[in-house]
């Protein structure tokens, strides 16, 4: 991996030292310049534990106390969803840059807050949308900008993933109010903001979700059928229940299939492209170029690229928004029984300060049925 220059060191503090952090520390020491300063914890001894196994410089309970103690410039958020607003509130305040694991807030109105306190701040904000920066993805998107893959038509974007009932019994889990929805927000929405940087913006959604296997407040398994501004029409299953896992996503443009199966990452080798007949030039520099594999590695050499040229920062919450927008669509669609357009969900709409519009709807089924 191609290491970014740097002249100074950024100085990065990690909040919350559970098991995504670890993802994160990894990824950054793999950057060129950049210093691990603080692990923020409110647990001290996970937190001691984290420093000691990272190479952590210092430790504290709290963002203030971590600054008390020496210069920052980034924060990485890896907190349970429901702090990641406010935690990313208090780092724009401080003129901090700050990293937001997924999902990046809890509803739309978090995200437009969001947007203006950045809008406000010396610092930026960068949500964690790893496989955006896989090579692969870039390659697409190199070919799709060439034409030589011509109209998008087709797709299908499936994380068919298994999480026992033991994963939910965990307390903070399954809660609307904390974690914001369930496998379409917590799960599947990195496979579908992969679907929607390929493609584009999205323009409605029809969607169905329900409860079908474990014991939770929010879905285990959702389905929908979008339709983009281009006029192609995918469908998207987000489920937590489905023994044998894969994320698989096809795409069928006019002069190829471009596919992709992974589990939670992908190198070039999970990427298979078939041209259509007659079409083998759409796919001929396909093996060309470096093999960058998706995850945090490569997002984190863009965000410390950015943060070092001064630049704006990958995936801003803008970016996002369209991917938070979709969340909130399948939930609204699922839940109201009708179609969804994209900036039907405003302020005036119960989905927009939260996922389910406040109806608990699969809680209610649960007690009905009881």
């Amino acid at each position: 991996m191609t290491e970014t220059p740097q002249t100074s060191k950024v100085r990065v503090a990690i909040i919350g030292t559970g098991g995504i952090a670890n993802a994160h520390a990894d990824a950054l020491l793999q950057q060129r310049g950049v210093e691990l300063a603080a692990a923020i914890d409110i647990d001290a001894a996970r937190a001691q534990e984290f420093a000691t196994t990272w190479g952590v410089t210092r430790t504290a309970a709290s963002l203030k106390e971590a600054l008390d103690g020496g210069g920052l410039d980034l924060v990485a958020i890896c907190t349970p969803p429901s702090s990641h607003f406010p935690l990313a509130l208090e780092a724009l305040s401080l003129g901090l840059h700050a990293v937001i694991e997924k999902p990046p807030a809890l509803s739309l109105a978090q995200m437009r807050e969001l947007q203006a306190a950045e809008g406000a701040s010396a610092g930026s904000l960068s949500c964690i949308f790893q496989h955006r920066f896989g090579s692969g993805a870039q390659r697409v998107r190199s070919l799709q900008h060439a034409g030589l893959l011509g109209r998008p038509l087709v797709g299908t974007c499936n994380t068919l993933w298994f999480r026992n009932q033991a994963y939910f019994d965990v307390p903070w889990r399954g809660l609307w109010d904390v974690e914001g929805g369930g496998p379409t927000m917590g799960h599947g929405i990195h496979q579908f903001d992969l679907l929607l940087h390929l493609w584009g913006p999205w323009a409605e959604v029809t969607a169905f979700a329900g409860k079908l296997a474990r014991r939770t407040d929010t879905e285990d398994a959702s389905a929908a059928v979008v339709r983009f501004e281009s006029g192609a029409i995918a469908t998207i299953i987000n489920s937590v229940i489905s023994p044998r896992e894969t994320s698989y996503m096809r795409l069928d443009f006019e002069n190829a299939t471009v596919e992709l199966e992974h589990l939670y990452g992908y190198s070039d080798t999970n990427w298979t492209v078939t041209p259509a007949p007659g079409r083998e030039d759409a796919v001929d520099s396909w093996n060309q170029g470096e093999d960058v594999a998706s995850g945090h590695p490569a997002q984190y050499r863009a965000i410390i690229g950015s943060i070092a040229e001064g630049s704006p920062a990958p995936v801003t919450v803008a970016d996002a928004y369209a991917t938070m927008e979709l969340a909130a669509a399948i939930y609204a669609s699922s839940v109201s029984g009708t179609t969804i357009a994209r900036g039907q969900i405003d302020d005036s709409s119960p989905f927009f300060t939260r996922m389910d519009g406040h109806l608990e709807p699969w809680k209610q089924e649960e007690e009905l049925n009881a």
